[in-house]
C-alpha cells in the first residue's frame, strides 16, 4: 500500500543566466506548452478546500483541464459561493464523504470520462488506495511513483526529485520503476536524453550500504536496456551530483555528475527531506505528479500555492498527450 507525507516542450536545459536572473520562472515553458494543448476531463476527488476549489477552477481558466467536481454537492455550493466561483459551469458528481469521492473519481477514470486524476483536499493515502485497488482501480504493471518539479533559485535548470511521496524504502526493482517513470516524464516535458543521479552518502559502492550496490545494478540495468530513454551514474553522493567543481576534485569522470535533470533517492525519507528543505529553505517552487497508474495523477500539498498547482497540472497534461501521441491516437 503506498504511502505519502503529506510530444516535447522544451525546457531550459542550462542556465548560466537562469541562476542569476531575479524573477525567473522554469514552469513558463511548460505552462505556454500546456495551454496550446487541449484541455483533458479531469476527476477532482473532494476539492472540499478553498485552495483545491480554487485550483481547480484556475486550472479550467487557463485551459489545462476541465474539472469534473467530485464531492459533497452542499459543501461545493457553499466554499464556490465564497470563492465566487459560478459551480454551474462545472460538472459535479454528488458523493456523501471523500473515501467515495476517491472510489467514484477513480471510477470515472476507467470509464473513460475523465483522462487525469487530481487529489483535492482529502488525504494523498485516501485517493492512492483507490487507485491501487487490484480490481476497480487505475494499475498497470508499473510501481506507482511520485516526481517534485522543482525550481531551485540555486540551480539552472528544472530539478526532478523521485521518490519523496509513495515508496518508503523501495527495493531494486521498485528503484527501476521509479526511475523509469521519471525518465518518461523528463522525455514528455522535452529533455531528449535525461541525466539521472542514483543518490547515496557517498560515491563508491560499499556492500555494506544497499543504496550503493542498487545504484551500481541500475546503471547496469540501463546498460542492458532494462531502463531505456536516459542516462543514469550513480552512486552519487548529493556534492558531486550537483556540483561539477566538486565532482572534479574527486576526480570522478561523468556525464552527469554536475548535471542532473533527475535526481533518484535512495529512500522516501530523504527525498522528503530534500524536497522540503530545497522549498521552504531555499525558496523553490515545486510541482508534483505519480506516474504509473494508468494515468497521471496530479499530487498537490495543501501547503502549494497557485502557481505550484497550475504547474503540476500542466505537467499532467504534457505527459498524457505525449503518452497519446506515443500511442498512435489522434488527439481530440
Amino acid at each position: 500500500m503506498p504511502s505519502s507525507s503529506p510530444d516535447p516542450v522544451p525546457v531550459p536545459a542550462t542556465a548560466a543566466a537562469a541562476g542569476t536572473t531575479p524573477g525567473r520562472d522554469l514552469f513558463a515553458p511548460l505552462m505556454a506548452a500546456a495551454r496550446l494543448l487541449p484541455a483533458l476531463p479531469t476527476a477532482v476527488a473532494h476539492p472540499c478546500s478553498e485552495a483545491a476549489l480554487q485550483a481547480a477552477h484556475e486550472a479550467a481558466l487557463d485551459g489545462l483541464i476541465v474539472p469534473i467536481l467530485v464531492g459533497p454537492v452542499g459543501r461545493l455550493r457553499a466554499l464556490a459561493a465564497g470563492l465566487g466561483i459560478d459551480l454551474s459551469a462545472y460538472r459535479v458528481v454528488d458523493v456523501p464523504h471523500s473515501h467515495a469521492a476517491a472510489a467514484a473519481a477513480v471510477a470515472l477514470v476507467r470509464a473513460g470520462e475523465a483522462e487525469l486524476l487530481m487529489k483535492g483536499s482529502l488525504h494523498t493515502d485516501e485517493l492512492l488506495e483507490a487507485v491501487v485497488d487490484r480490481e476497480l482501480g487505475l494499475r498497470t504493471g508499473r510501481r506507482l511513483s511520485h516526481v517534485f518539479l522543482m525550481d531551485v533559485p540555486a540551480y539552472p535548470k528544472l530539478l526532478m526529485i523521485t521518490d519523496a511521496a509513495i515508496n518508503i524504502v523501495p527495493d531494486l526493482e521498485t528503484k527501476r520503476d521509479i526511475c523509469q517513470n521519471a525518465i518518461d516524464l523528463a522525455r514528455a516535458i522535452g529533455l531528449a536524453r535525461p541525466k539521472v543521479a542514483i543518490l547515496s552518502a557517498v560515491e563508491t559502492v560499499n556492500p555494506k550500504m544497499p543504496s550503493t550496490t542498487d545504484a551500481a545494478s541500475l546503471c547496469k540495468m540501463a546498460d542492458r536496456d532494462q531502463i531505456t530513454g536516459g542516462v543514469l551514474d550513480g552512486p552519487l553522493a548529493m556534492d558531486n551530483a550537483i556540483s561539477a567543481e566538486a565532482a572534479r576534485v574527486k576526480g570522478i569522470r561523468s556525464e552527469v555528475a554536475g548535471d542532473p535533470d533527475v535526481l533518484l533517492m535512495p529512500d522516501l525519507e530523504a527525498g522528503n527531506i530534500l524536497a522540503k528543505q530545497l522549498t521552504f529553505m531555499a525558496g523553490a517552487d515545486a510541482a508534483g505528479v505519480v506516474l504509473g497508474a494508468r494515468v497521471p495523477i496530479v499530487l498537490t500539498s495543501r501547503a502549494d500555492n497557485v502557481r505550484a498547482r497550475l504547474a503540476s497540472c500542466a505537467v499532467a497534461l504534457l505527459l498524457a498527450h505525449a503518452r497519446r501521441a506515443a500511442a498512435g491516437r489522434a488527439i481530440a
